[in-house]
């Protein structure tokens, strides 16, 4: 891998430009040109005139088992390989944070020096900035062809992806999602199954040229751009390399796998830290299948990982059936719940791990320090703020997506919106954040990296700090409420907001369930039975029957 470093100490930098105007695009036939003598035979054999693909790399960031490489390869002489930074991901406003740009940046670097390493040093990732769409005109108008992979996506870009294809770009398939069908969910795991166990897609470079287009674009001048340098700790290095020395390390000790997901302190270490990876394309969904199957021991551990594999499948098939996941109720009967509850202050709270709850207040601080967290805390965090505190659940769904740096919006939102309970299906998980003290942190080692103020604070009291004695909190030197506490009381009294929620939420429960007995909304669920399923749901419980009501505490 490159020993480039993102604005590196004494690198010359420069502002990105604009995007190019479509006179400053070279002609494939320019580009075939420019390439040395090592790829003459190539060259002549793709006659005066030769055929120009250009590869949109978006979110597949590598050249293995990556259709629109193979498809480029497959119809054009030459082929020159594009990334287009998108000014809406930087910046004050950006849509990620600078942890996930530099994770993002990295991958390119090493995506750059595998594209080096085939052309034979030819080339490289060409780079380009600005509105995406008005790039890839200037290709298309130079005489390229542009071929990008189809991917799920929420209302913006598939607004960008229809004006795309307007402009010539092909889309091509091949992350083992099903469209254009009827009933998308009808066989799904049967299809899916057979795309993990069919055979990865290899680009036929041999009888390629890899060229690159000058455009003045660096990776650098983005950052020095945007200032993107990133705060957070402990964040992996992006890139397939780093990927399979992961995927590698984490199939040998994968049988220990079950029993490191739940509590934090195991989890990040315990299990696979793909994610951010699998997200940016660095490896597929498909490799990662292959790889455990051919590499790791028939065992339990191997069993769920590859069930989690099929969910991250599962809930990109929802964002790809509907698009609206990003930012509207999936079911029209909650949509605007927990708006007219919207409060800023408690936003703030849990944003700021400010809640007097120390599990939620540990979880949202290790999010914003690291862009991680697993997934039991997650959920906890967005039970907190959708259950407890009660707010409109888009402002936490973008909070984790701007810090998570394996944020996937596919996965984010539509978790998001279960955990919320706004899909209309019985079985709303309310996790008790005192329990998961008790569960995944008894001895309180997480908590008290991530809440010092604790630090004191004797284990059997942090489920409940609120609830320690006044002598044993001067004994320890933690105090707790008052105008000069070291820790606040909790915003809301835990049974009285449980309680609340249900008084709310539950005579909405019938009516959300009926309306899953619509096609269209069936449809949108994308639940994993499909609209049959969705269809039994409304039957069964969209009346007006008490017992709907499902109090998951137990969680």
């Amino acid at each position: 891998m490159s020993d480039r470093t993102p604005g590196a100490a004494g690198d010359e930098v420069a502002a990105a430009p604009e995007p190019p105007a479509p006179e400053m695009v070279p002609t494939p036939a320019a580009v075939a040109a420019q390439c040395d003598t090592a790829a003459a035979a190539q060259r002549d054999a793709a006659a005066d005139d030769p055929d120009g693909a250009v590869v949109w790399h978006r979110e597949d960031l590598r050249i293995r088992d990556q259709p629109a490489v193979a498809a480029a390869a497959e119809s054009a002489d030459v082929v020159v390989p594009l990334f287009v930074f998108d000014p809406g991901f930087y910046g004050d406003d950006g849509l990620a944070c600078d942890a996930r740009i530099r994770f993002l940046h990295e991958c390119l670097f090493d995506l750059d020096d595998r594209y080096d390493t085939a052309s034979a040093g030819r080339a490289g990732l060409t780079y380009a900035h600005g509105d995406p769409l008005a790039v890839l005109s200037a290709f298309v108008d130079a005489g390229w062809d542009v071929v990008a992979g189809r991917t799920p996506t929420g209302r913006y870009g598939l607004e960008r992806d229809e004006a795309a294809a307007d402009l010539g770009v092909r889309f091509v398939d091949g992350d083992g999602l099903v469209r254009d069908a009827e009933r998308t969910r009808r066989n799904w795991s049967d299809r899916l199954e057979a795309h993990l166990t069919d055979d990865t897609v290899e680009p036929a470079l041999d009888d390629t040229v890899l060229a690159a287009a000058s455009t003045g674009v660096t990776v650098d001048g983005v950052e020095a751009t945007y200032d993107t340098t990133p705060t957070k700790s402990k964040v992996p290095e992006g890139g397939t390399t780093v990927a399979r020395e992961k995927l590698a390390s984490f199939v040998a000790r994968i049988g220990d796998y079950p029993g490191n997901i739940s509590s934090p302190l195991d989890a990040r270490d315990g299990c696979s830290g793909l994610s951010p990876y699998i997200r940016f394309g660095c490896l597929s969904v498909r490799q990662v299948y292959r790889y455990v199957r051919e590499h790791a021991p028939d065992c339990r551990g191997r069993d769920m990982f590859e069930s989690r594999l099929f969910w991250n499948r599962h809930y990109n098939q929802k964002l790809e059936d509907w698009p609206g996941w990003l930012d509207t109720a999936v079911n029209p009967e909650l949509e605007g719940f927990n708006a007219d509850e919207y409060d800023p202050e408690l936003v703030a709270a849990w944003k700021d791990g400010r809640t007097g709850y120390p599990m939620v207040d540990a979880a949202m601080r290790c999010l914003r320090e690291t862009g991680w967290l697993n997934f039991r805390m997650r959920a906890m965090g967005a039970s907190a703020f959708s259950h407890l505190l009660q707010q409109p659940w888009r402002i936490g769904a973008d909070w984790y997506h701007h810090h998570l740096v394996d944020s996937d919006a596919a996965i984010n939102y539509t978790q998001w919106q279960s955990q919320a309970g706004l899909v209309g299906k019985p079985g709303v998980r309310l996790y008790n954040p005192r329990k998961q003290v008790r569960d995944q942190d008894p001895d309180g080692e997480w908590i008290r990296e991530w809440v010092p103020e604790l630090e004191g604070l004797p284990a059997e009291h942090l489920p409940q700090p609120e609830r320690t004695p006044q002598p044993v909190q001067e004994e320890c030197g933690v105090a707790v409420g008052g105008p000069d506490a070291d820790y606040p009381l909790p915003v809301v009294e835990y049974e009285a907001a449980k309680e609340r929620f249900w008084r709310r939420y539950e005579p909405r429960q019938a009516a959300a369930a009926a309306r899953l007995g619509d096609e269209e909304i069936a449809r949108r669920a994308s639940l994993s039975g499909g609209v049959p399923r969705a269809k039994t749901i409304a039957q069964e419980y969209g009346d007006d029957d008490p017992d709907t009501q499902t109090d998951l505490t137990a969680f």
